[in-house]
């Protein structure tokens, strides 16, 4: 893109080299004539003296935040109604009690369940109760690899939002299974209950630990840490779309 008497040869947010005459980054996709560095924020101490802003919140900032530089309004659009669908269902999945079994009847359970299924495979060479616990771990690493994806491949923070969404919602998913680990009685893949098998993962993982009376304190955490998990995606994700709003306006 031509400025003035030289043109952009090297994009100035991600370094990606560029060819001649291109007004928008190749790789991050930034708007050159509407790039602007960000300042460096002095801070105040207890002294009143000022300071540079501590390095790991400005390289956190770019990262979760600012490396969003998109400005058109389709994609805003588009956003838009992820947020909106996302919101609902979130705020009906914290609104509804554990006891319901609810996220075991949603058909997102149905995405989760390979996952879950390929970390029982993924884990088992590390024994016996780490293969029990790889299914959970399966199915809560999966959209962690896809929030790391947006963040560090494609600098995507609203892509990374809502993998934090999905985040949460596999923590809530797996509360259920741990609830259950005394009484037996959700139906698992095979159409049987727990009872009428060799009951399921969490019977056995807390069963090893010597935890099984602990059932339902520890299904209660994981519940009510997705539901921090996703309040606190609500609170990303809405920042980027109104900060991305204003760059359309």
């Amino acid at each position: 893109m031509a400025t003035g008497t030289r043109s952009i040869t090297v994009c100035p947010q991600c370094g990606c080299d560029q060819p001649d005459g291109g007004d928008e980054c190749v790789k991050c996709g930034i708007v050159f004539a509407k790039y602007r560095p960000q300042p460096v924020r002095p801070v105040r101490t207890g002294r009143g003296a000022s300071r540079a802003a501590a390095p790991w919140r400005c390289a956190a900032r770019q990262w979760l935040i600012e490396s969003d530089e998109r400005t058109d309004a389709v994609s805003c659009a588009g956003r838009a109604g992820i947020f909106a669908v996302l919101l609902w269902w979130g705020w009906t999945l914290i609104v509804t009690p554990l006891e319901t079994n609810y996220t075991v009847a949603s058909f997102l359970h149905l995405i989760n369940l390979p996952f879950h299924e390929a970390g029982h495979v993924l884990f088992m060479p590390f024994g016996r109760f780490m293969m029990f616990l790889g299914g959970s771990l399966g199915q809560i690493l999966m959209p962690v690899i896809c929030l790391a994806t947006f963040l560090l491949k494609t600098r995507d923070p609203f892509g990374a939002s809502v993998a934090l969404w999905w985040t949460a919602e596999n923590f809530m998913d797996v509360a259920p299974y741990i609830n259950d680990a005394r009484a037996l009685d959700l139906i698992l893949l095979g159409g049987v209950t727990g009872k009428d098998s060799d009951g399921h993962d969490w019977e056995h993982i807390l069963g090893a630990l010597g935890w099984l009376e602990y059932d339902h304190r520890l299904a209660h955490l994981a519940y009510d840490t997705g539901i921090l998990l996703m309040l606190a995606s609500f609170a990303w994700g809405g920042l980027l779309l109104f900060r991305h709003f204003r760059r359309c306006a």
